[in-house]
């Protein structure tokens, strides 16, 4: 069965930081990092590119953040340590060795968090992940600064992983998300 839209998205989501932080690895730059993550999701529900499992869409998902990572240090000209391919192939394979849960749990809770999420969130989200708009596309339609893009999608990031693990340890959420 291959994935829909949304479970693609709820599968990006969920590997978010360690998908940037392989990212920031190869460039060194968090806001990149946070781009170049935010490109590959777009990539993934926006290209003809189909998925049969969530691992096959992590695959290609820290494969395509690893290459448009490379493609960004050479557009910026940055010297800069990029690890052997070998060593980042083994910290692929122990980041997806660590997920302690069942996917589908997972979704389910992220799909509660993102219920109880308050609206302008959500748009926020809908903007970037679902239509496509780039942050600086997100900035001029929200009215707001780009800096303050990234710092609320990087809120909205910590307080759905949050959610998401008090859902998964049985905790009660107390009220809705911070934004």
């Amino acid at each position: 069965m291959r994935l829909t839209e949304p479970s693609i998205l709820q599968t990006l989501m969920q590997w978010r930081t360690r998908i940037a932080a392989a990212t920031w690895i190869v460039v060194r730059d968090t806001h990149a990092a946070e781009d170049i993550f935010q490109n590959v999701a777009v990539k993934a529900i926006t290209r003809d590119v189909q998925f049969d499992s969530e691992a096959a869409l992590i695959s290609w998902a820290f494969i395509t953040a690893r290459r448009e990572g490379i493609d960004w240090l050479r557009r910026h000209a940055r010297e800069s340590l990029v690890l052997d391919d070998e060593l980042m192939t083994l910290m692929e394979q122990e980041w997806q060795l660590t997920s302690q849960r069942a996917p589908a749990e997972k979704i389910e809770a992220l799909h509660d968090c993102l219920a109880a999420t308050p609206d302008a969130s959500r748009m926020l989200l809908r903007l970037r992940y679902f239509e496509g708009c780039c942050c600086e596309e997100v900035a001029q339609q929200l009215g707001v600064g780009l800096n303050a893009v990234y710092k609320r999608l990087s809120r909205l990031h910590v307080s759905l992983r949050e959610c998401v693990e008090r859902k998964l340890e049985g905790a009660q959420p107390s009220g809705g998300l911070v934004t």
